[in-house]
């Protein structure tokens, strides 16, 4: 996919110069350790040529894509361009290497290192973008990486999977049976992964966070009431808001069936995203013009075009986590660093014989 920023957006060998205050390996002694060069965690962060580090007074924006696709391709037709056009924020994004299907950890180092180093030549504080499993990503890096946490201002969450999914079962059914994509085997809902990142308060916001998704979303599921998975708790009182799409918008139009991948250009996503960004915290309602905004499909900027580019991403996404190799047969290990961690969270117990949701669930079951 071509456009925004030129026919290498899904660069991951990109040449970015030194930072000037040194962010390798530490930047803080509690902060975790990378087992991944510097080079090639600094080279996977695209910076458009008209990137301009915050000095004209925009935010810098981290967009960091789900398992399947480089941030290039997945964010172009929606969230990149978007901010592009806008008066407050200014993107770039990872095209982290295996197009985030390799381990959830290793995917994580590259969101961490990316963190200090936009903030660091920007020197000021960026807003993070998360889609899908790029969720999950920048979640670990906060907990993990507490130096990153007084440099994010706010953290916009698309289609999170915080707790998992039980549809990534239908790629990886049962340890040992067959092998599978590593980053699918950390998502599924009963994962050491995700016992991992949700124990000892990893469930609850390190930063001013506003979580958006559907109850009709075909990958990650459940995706509805306080048992969603992209529900986050707010035990810092850092500042939450969740928004679940067919309740905030109920029976109009940004309320209706949203995907996994169209939440990335629902109208109500944007605006969510547009007033925390500007105003600091996580996004409000009482903020937003919600009848007029919730009466679109696609949010102010976008086309057609941009829909179907951003609908086509479940495929693409698919294809490549089909075809990524190797595969193991269990669930890779997690990091030395977390192994002797005590966990402490338990998985809800989910109901399996109730209703999918209104779109039914699909060979497209793993894009997260």
């Amino acid at each position: 996919m071509f456009g925004l920023g030129g026919p290498d957006i899904n660069c991951h060998e990109n040449q970015n110069s030194d930072p000037e205050v040194k962010v390798y390996p530490k930047v803080s002694d509690e902060d975790a350790p990378y087992s991944i060069e510097e080079t090639s965690l600094r080279s996977a962060i695209f910076i458009p040529s008209d990137f301009k580090f915050g000095h004209h007074g925009k935010t810098p924006v981290i967009l960091v894509p789900g398992t399947g696709t480089y941030g290039g391709e997945a964010f172009e037709p929606n969230f990149a361009k978007l901010l592009k056009a806008s008066t407050f924020g200014d993107p770039v994004w990872l095209n982290i290497p295996g197009r985030m299907c390799d381990e959830a950890p290793k995917n994580a180092q590259y969101v961490a290192y990316a963190i200090n180093y936009i903030s660091c030549r920007a020197q000021k504080s960026v807003a993070v973008v998360g889609w899908s499993q790029g969720n999950l990503s920048i979640q670990w890096t906060l907990k993990y990486w507490p130096s990153t946490r007084e440099k994010v201002n706010n953290f916009i969450c698309l289609s999170a999977d915080f707790a998992g999914t039980i549809n990534a079962w239908g790629l990886v059914p049962f340890s040992g049976t067959q092998p599978g994509t590593p980053a699918v085997w950390h998502q599924t809902r009963n994962s050491s992964f995700i016992a991992m990142l949700r124990s000892n308060g990893g469930d609850s916001a390190y930063v001013p966070t506003t979580s958006i998704y559907s109850a009709t979303d075909e990958v990650v599921q459940p995706q509805s009431g306080r048992k969603a998975s992209a529900f986050m708790k707010d035990e810092r009182n850092v500042g939450v808001t969740n928004c679940e799409l067919q309740v905030e918008a109920r029976f109009k139009p940004a309320g209706l069936i949203y995907t996994h991948e169209t939440v990335m250009y629902n109208p109500l996503s944007w605006a969510l995203a547009e007033d925390a960004i500007k105003n600091g915290g996580p996004g409000r309602f009482d903020r937003i013009d919600m009848h007029s905004v919730c009466m679109h499909t696609m949010a102010p900027g976008l086309n057609i075009l941009d829909a179907t580019k951003t609908q086509a991403l479940a495929a693409w996404a698919l294809k490549t986590i089909l075809l990524f190799m190797p595969k193991p047969w269990h669930e890779p290990a997690l990091p030395l660093f977390v192994s002797q961690e005590k966990k402490t969270y338990v998985p809800e117990p989910v109901d399996e014989t109730a209703p999918k949701t209104a779109v039914a669930v699909s060979a497209v079951e793993m894009t997260a």
